[in-house]
């Protein structure tokens, strides 16, 4: 039977995850919709023919008893609120990032996650699922590269609109790092400094840019983290494993290599979307998946918490300019 899915939020990115568990996995139904905006969803609704309700509020549709459940693709402060009614429900839940926007927030539903007992929430922290972090991450724990040393990483955007303000670099976009390299190196941060080199003439006044993030962790890897949005050239994702004795490198899309017009040329992309469209496939299918199974999977509660309390630590740095300590309490049993 297909997993019958409430979804909270039709924006952007709810709508591509409402096309994606009605068009492209397998075993998902979308019977539930709500939006801030209700005219939209009843829209979305319409536009992809579905057989689904629109409920007047997210807390109408947790409640619903035909959604078995939730996708949370609301506004960021809205996470917080529907992934606890989520939990108090029973029912499990995906939500995008951010799990909630303060760390505080995430801790309480870590919390309720605990007391509830059993795992029902996953965060959408898409880059586990992505192929090439898969393999890269294959190497490293295989040893053939030995320990991690260094890592050299980037995350470029080629612009960002005028609403974007410095913090957003580690709030919107490092946060994909801060994620994802817990998980390649096992390991936890202890402290972060953020150095602002040379500002681009292409940034806007309000916005410092690059910035480069500066990480240690327990075991004593250093990483640094190039974060660029207004890069132009195109949205570009890096990251380069230092070993004792290798080097790992996280591998390019692949392209068609051209020849044409006295140059060797490989595209890049220019949308975040298209570079991890395949890893949001897979995410979400994994959560389709672990619920029917019975055991959700994937970034937990505790994953987006750990996030969360890096990011609170990297924008003190952006505002101090001094090395600050990250500070994570002890990871409850509950979570491995």
């Amino acid at each position: 039977m297909a997993l019958k899915i409430g979804v909270i939020g039709t924006g952007a990115i709810g709508q591509d995850h409402i096309r994606r568990c009605s068009q492209t996995l397998l075993n998902s139904q979308v019977v539930a919709v709500t939006d801030i905006n209700l005219q939209q969803a009843a829209k979305v609704v319409a536009d992809l023919k579905l057989t689904a309700e629109v409920y007047p509020d997210g807390h109408a549709l947790i409640k619903a008893p035909e959604v078995e459940a939730i996708l949370v693709t609301s506004w960021g402060p809205s996470h917080e609120e529907f992934v606890l009614a989520a939990i108090a429900a029973g029912k499990p839940v995906f939500c995008e990032k951010p799990l909630a926007v303060t760390a505080a927030g995430c801790r309480k539903i870590v919390e309720a996650e605990v007391a509830h007992g059993k795992r029902l929430v996953q965060v959408g922290f898409m880059r586990p699922y992505d192929e090439g972090y898969r393999a890269l991450k294959a190497v490293i724990d295989s040893g053939q590269i030995g320990e991690p040393l260094m890592l050299h990483c980037a995350h470029r955007n080629p612009s960002v609109g005028e609403n974007y303000k410095t913090d957003m670099a580690i709030t919107d976009t490092l946060i994909h790092e801060l994620d994802v390299l817990r998980w390649l190196l096992d390991d936890d941060y202890v402290s972060v400094q953020v150095v602002f080199p040379r500002k681009s003439s292409k940034a806007l006044a309000h916005l410092k840019d690059p910035q480069i993030v500066l990480l240690e962790t327990a075991k004593g890897t250093r990483i640094d983290v190039e974060v660029f949005v207004n890069c132009q050239y195109g949205y570009d994702i890096q990251c380069e494993v230092v070993g004792e004795t290798g080097i790992a490198k996280l591998p390019e899309p692949q392209q068609v290599q051209m020849r044409s017009g006295a140059k060797l040329s490989n595209a890049i992309l220019m949308d975040w979307k298209d570079r991890f469209i395949g890893a949001y496939d897979v995410e979400l299918q994994a959560f389709i998946d672990g619920v029917r199974a019975g055991q959700v999977g994937g970034p937990s509660a505790w994953d987006g918490f750990a996030a969360a309390v890096a990011a609170d630590a990297c924008i003190e740095a952006q505002n101090s300019g001094q090395i600050v300590k990250v500070t994570l309490p002890e990871r409850p049993h509950f979570y491995g």
